[in-house]
């Protein structure tokens, strides 16, 4: 059951919905009392601002989540690893799970970062995206395992180093 907030918030009976507050919804009317100007072109782009933030800040939510995962699954990986060693060697495999595991927390880290400076600012920053997408090429390259990867996969993940660091040389001249 929703309990209607009290009756000093709402500027005419006409809020005084469930939500009207939270939406930017006000039965009809904008704030000069015009009816249906949610339906022109400002109005418009104005609700798919609050969208877009709304849907913004459930995917900080999600990778706050994501990230939370990571972490219990990394500090139980490591666990596991100490206490029972393997038999072929520490450094053989744990090493290079801790270290894709690792890669993969700054992963989920720079995509928050990603998120929060959409919601700051309301505008994709490139260079973030370029060094998130070069973070997570190189987690697969640390991952990778040399006797099960074909020559084609290595000349693709060389490509798009290459691509992906030109693009940042690009991105990083413009800004300076």
């Amino acid at each position: 059951m929703l309990l209607p907030l009290p009756g000093y918030l709402y500027s005419s009976p006409r809020e005084s919905f469930p939500g009207a507050l939270l939406w930017g919804v006000t039965m009809g009317r904008n704030k000069d009392g015009k009816r249906w100007s949610w339906l022109s072109a400002e109005g418009f782009l104005h609700g798919i601002e609050h969208i877009e933030t709304i849907v913004s800040k459930l995917l900080s939510i999600a990778m706050l989540v994501v990230i939370f995962v990571i972490m219990v699954d990394l500090v139980r990986f490591l666990a596991v690893a100490l206490l029972e060693p393997s038999p072929s060697g520490f450094f053989k495999n744990t090493l290079s799970e801790i270290f894709g595991l690792f890669l993969s927390v700054l992963i989920a880290l720079e995509i928050l970062e990603n998120i929060t400076a959409y919601l700051r600012k309301h505008v994709v920053q490139v260079e973030l995206v370029i060094v998130t997408s070069l973070t997570a090429v190189a987690r697969k390259i640390i991952i990778l395992d040399l006797e099960k990867v074909t020559g084609v996969s290595l000349i693709g993940l060389a490509v798009a180093i290459l691509a992906l660091s030109l693009s940042y040389w690009i991105v990083r001249t413009i800004h300076s």
